[in-house]
């Protein structure tokens, strides 16, 4: 039940909102900070959806991308287009700084699977200017969010690569044809392309100035051993796929059968 306000004496009173100078300096505050929290909440539901939808568009990119998962893809980056353009009135001007935390998550997923689908298209790294044309909607790509976005990339490229040896039985990403170097693996692939990402990572300057200033240095510190790891098991994979490959004999084959019959299935644990 909202309390009654009272006179001097006592009494019910009525004219207090007339008779003071700060209720309608409050009331402005109180509607300012409504349109803030309303902002926050549709900038943060947008940016949950965009992580959603560029989840799905990493999951289904492969090398080959077959016409249906195109198409679903396509319908995914259109609808995320949408989203990016009902949240820019609230990202303009110094709101793009107020609420960058609010977004960034969004634009970061929705950076690793434009950048994913890009090297599978073209097997480079897209640009800056580049990954700033595919923000869609006036929405503003920091240099921190696209920084971090290609950190995840590393690994969507590592589970691409280590799937990839495990079904077709080579490095994916050659670029020199069947010339090999004297390890037998394509002198340009995958794996030239993630040290080289590494190296890159690990000579990046977290101290100067940045957009989120050391809300970045402490995420680039979290990423970087998560990329490092990703890359040491493409080479670990590359390393077993190599010394097997030296070891079996041309045209080997797995044993399936075993005295003339059918092993039995193992049953686990």
């Amino acid at each position: 039940m909202a309390g009654v306000k009272r006179s001097h004496d006592g009494k019910p009173s009525n004219d207090f909102n007339a008779t003071s100078p700060f209720m309608p300096m409050f009331e402005v505050f109180r509607n300012e900070l409504d349109e803030h929290h309303d902002r926050r909440e549709r900038i943060i539901k947008a940016s949950r959806d965009i992580t959603a939808l560029s989840k799905k568009i990493v999951r289904q990119l492969k090398s080959s991308i077959p016409q249906n998962v195109a198409k679903e893809n396509a319908t995914r980056l259109s609808d995320i287009q949408k989203m990016f353009s009902s949240i820019s009135a609230d990202v303009q001007g110094i709101n793009a700084w107020r609420y960058q935390r609010q977004i960034s998550g969004g634009v970061q997923e929705y950076m690793e699977a434009v950048s994913f689908q890009h090297y599978l298209e073209t097997q480079a790294l897209i640009t800056y200017e580049e990954a700033k044309g595919k923000v869609p909607g006036g929405v503003d790509l920091t240099e921190d969010d696209y920084v971090l976005g290609i950190f995840d990339l590393v690994g969507e490229l590592m589970r691409f690569a280590i799937t990839a040896m495990a079904t077709n039985g080579h490095l994916p990403g050659s670029t020199s044809g069947s010339d090999e170097s004297d390890t037998g693996v394509p002198e340009s692939n995958i794996l030239s392309d993630l040290r080289s990402l590494r190296t890159y990572f690990e000579g990046l300057d977290t101290t100067s100035g940045t957009s989120s200033g050391a809300a970045f240095g402490r995420d680039v510190e979290k990423k970087m051993e998560v990329m490092k790891t990703s890359v040491e098991k493409v080479e670990n994979a590359v390393y077993g796929m190599i010394i097997r490959g030296r070891e079996r004999p041309k045209g080997w084959m797995p044993d399936l059968e075993e005295g003339g019959r059918t092993r039995e299935p193992v049953e686990s644990y």
